[in-house]
């Protein structure tokens, strides 16, 4: 997963990567964001989900420390990265930003 990972953040398309669990919450919240957000941007932009108890590593390499976790890439390098549950309209602005 970690080369392929590698080549999914090295991408010059941004990517908002969702470092989610199964067991929270706030994560299934953040999912039908994303849903939105996804319908929003098009194809600007990947979204890509990461369970941390499945990818404990990368989760790790990237500090993160609670779920969920949002951070974006482009060209390989981390532009923004955030915790909690956040809105539509901000992730989609934020996205928009990069593309």
């Amino acid at each position: 997963m970690s080369q392929k990972f590698q080549e999914i953040i090295n991408s010059e398309r941004p990517v908002l990567i969702d470092f989610f669990a199964t067991w929270c919450q706030p994560c299934k919240v953040q999912s039908s964001v994303l849903n939105t957000v996804k319908e929003n941007i098009g194809e600007g932009a990947r979204i890509i989900k990461i369970d941390v108890d499945q990818y404990p590593a990368i989760a790790s390499q990237y500090g993160v420390r609670g779920v969920p976790t949002l951070v974006i890439f482009k060209n390989g390098e981390l532009l923004w990265k955030e915790s909690g549950v956040h809105d539509v309209n901000t992730l989609t602005t934020l996205l928009q930003q990069y593309i």
